[in-house]
């Protein structure tokens, strides 16, 4: 029988409703106990009662901690969390947690555990057998699907298949046969040495979608204000304009200024290639640096972590060419 860890830190699935709303108020014990009994031996910790929108960098570095002090005590760990930044902590965690030697799984609920339709069940279920049977690394796990936690994006709001696994597939779904897992050669991941705690990060960074009519000077605002890195979705492959209002010439001085700009892209699936269109060859040339296939989920916590290693914009353009935690396909 498999040990695993339950560390509750709030959100949706343990909510319950109040005269302000839905309120994390359920603990893992009661999560744990709504579910019936489960072959594994399940241990709980609370760690946080929180709305994810209230999940900031503090949490993602305390998360990592208890995840990380209680690694060799259990063969797998489940982290309940709401699904708003589940995404985001997933990434980060991907980044703090190198060669993490068990399988960590985020998963929550679009419907708290405590209505009877909830989501939540099967969602804490697939959870708790990914982490008795998936490799080591950090998972995501929603609505019979478990996704890499940096390829894993928010779609919908209400509906139930609402986390999908960008630019890669699912690292197993759910059938009849059980949980399938997948071939794919992206997933033969080689761990090279031992677990790696690193929390230090720097979140003065921004992330901005562009549009028609962005006014680039706000970039310059931005850096004055204490911003130290930004990712830019930009149109398409990552094309940018260089007229009138010249994003390409802004990229080049903030590169110039030692603060580092990565370009992604607004569609949210397949990659940017600032290569192909003179639009992105332009900001290429200025420096740029290109996400490639990321999540801007992955991109902006990779730029958080890679800022707090004292990078440079030279070694953060390398950083940014290294496939850390599969959460970029590389040529």
């Amino acid at each position: 029988m498999k040990k695993l860890l339950l560390l509750s830190t709030g959100g949706t699935i343990a909510s319950v409703a109040s005269n302000a709303g839905l309120v994390p108020k359920e603990t893992g014990e009661e999560l744990i106990k709504m579910l019936g009994k489960l072959p594994y031996d399940i241990h709980v910790k609370n760690i946080l009662q929180l709305d994810s929108s209230n999940i900031q960098p503090e949490e993602w570095k305390f998360i990592a901690q208890n995840i990380y002090k209680y690694r060799n005590d259990y063969d797998g760990i489940v982290v309940s969390h709401g699904t708003d930044t589940m995404a985001y902590t997933a990434s980060m965690l991907s980044f703090m947690l190198k060669n993490i030697n068990i399988p960590v799984v985020l998963t929550g609920s679009q419907v708290p555990i405590n209505v009877v339709l909830s989501d939540a069940h099967d969602n804490l279920r697939l959870a708790f057998a990914a982490a008795a049977t998936c490799p080591p690394d950090i998972y995501l796990v929603f609505h019979n699907k478990v996704m890499l936690g940096c390829r894993s994006v928010k779609v919908r709001t209400t509906n139930f298949d609402a986390f999908e696994s960008v630019n890669v597939p699912p690292v197993a779904t759910v059938s009849s046969d059980g949980l399938v897992f997948n071939t794919d050669d992206h997933f033969q991941k080689k761990h090279d040495g031992e677990p790696v705690l690193n929390t230090k990060i720097n979140s003065h960074v921004s992330l901005v979608k562009l549009f028609p009519g962005f006014d680039p000077n706000l970039l310059f605002a931005m850096v004055d204000s204490g911003c130290r890195g930004i990712v830019i979705e930009a149109y398409g492959l990552g094309g940018m304009n260089f007229i009138r209002r010249n994003m390409v010439a802004a990229i080049g001085k903030l590169i110039r200024r030692g603060i580092p700009v990565v370009a992604s892209s607004q569609c949210l699936y397949e990659r940017s290639d600032l290569t192909k269109y003179e639009v992105g060859r332009e900001a290429l040339l200025e420096g740029a640096i290109s996400a490639c296939d990321m999540t801007s989920e992955s991109a902006i916590t990779k730029l958080m972590w890679a800022l707090g290693q004292g990078m440079d914009v030279h070694e953060i353009d390398d950083f940014f060419n290294t496939n850390v935690a599969g959460e970029v396909t590389l040529k």
